[in-house]
């Protein structure tokens, strides 16, 4: 998966209620899990989203928007929440005044730093955030929420028009994922794989074009790479990225009802 840098304001800090109550705008389910802080899966180091005006990377096939809006990810903000065994669940779309201080703290992890390389002044997470809201939609970050509490943060993007495309045999559509689970409570219980996987079933309902699902975790990340297997991925290929050697997961909607 690909690291994320960008820090927040104190200000931002007021905008989320204290741990364990999700703000407002963040959808609820019906019944809640218990949580603590926040921890990792995924972790950067291959390839940061390019920025706005950034060009395509090289890809088998012509690079197109999936609808009439242009939009490279069909209304990603639109997806809805899923049910899944550990809760309902939904994919928030960053707003860096509101999450800032949450993703920062996140960052800041020692678990999570070891492999997103984000850790720092909340300027760093800021930057990272910023480059991704600022560009055409290739790239979304968000927070996942779980029964109405932020718990995790994802990047869904077009793997086929990211730099990480240069590295492997990419196709048309094919969608990436990177993320890490914040709260420490929440890792090492087999959560990640039950998200992931509906995160990726997520993608392949709302994005009839793509074939795949891509994630790209560093090979020392083994409860990444466990947490992939579990979901459904495959294991295709190890990857020389530019900051790291990765394992290359893939989830084939061809096989998606028997893995």
């Amino acid at each position: 998966m690909t690291p994320v840098t960008t820090p927040a304001s104190c200000a931002a800090r007021a905008a989320l209620p204290p741990e364990g109550r999700a703000p407002t705008s963040f959808p609820r389910g019906a019944s809640s899990v218990p949580r603590t802080d926040t921890t990792v899966i995924g972790g950067l180091g291959a390839t940061a989203p390019p920025a706005a005006g950034s060009g395509p990377a090289t890809r088998t096939a012509p690079a197109g928007h999936d609808d009439a809006s242009g939009d490279p990810l069909d209304r990603l903000g639109d997806w809805g929440p899923v049910g899944t065994a550990a809760g309902l669940f939904q994919l928030v779309p960053v707003r860096v005044e509101r999450d800032l201080p949450l993703l920062s703290r996140w960052m800041n992890d020692p678990a999570v730093a070891a492999f997103w390389e984000l850790s720092g002044p909340r300027a760093v997470t800021a930057d990272h955030l910023r480059d991704q809201l600022a560009g055409d939609g290739r790239s979304v970050p968000c927070v996942g929420v779980l029964d109405g509490t932020p718990m995790s943060y994802w990047e869904i993007y077009r793997a086929d028009l990211d730099p990480l495309a240069r590295h492997y045999p990419a196709r048309l559509h094919d969608t990436g994922i990177h993320l890490l689970i914040g709260p420490p409570g929440d890792r090492g219980r087999g959560l990640g794989g039950t998200l992931v996987r509906a995160v990726a079933d997520l993608v392949l309902d709302r994005r009839p074009a793509a074939a795949r699902v891509i994630a790209e975790p560093d090979l020392r990340n083994t409860p990444s790479i466990t947490a992939f297997l579990s979901a459904g991925f495959r294991f295709a290929a190890e990857v020389d990225l530019p900051a790291k050697r990765a394992a290359l997961m893939v989830r084939d909607r061809s096989l998606r009802h028997l893995l």
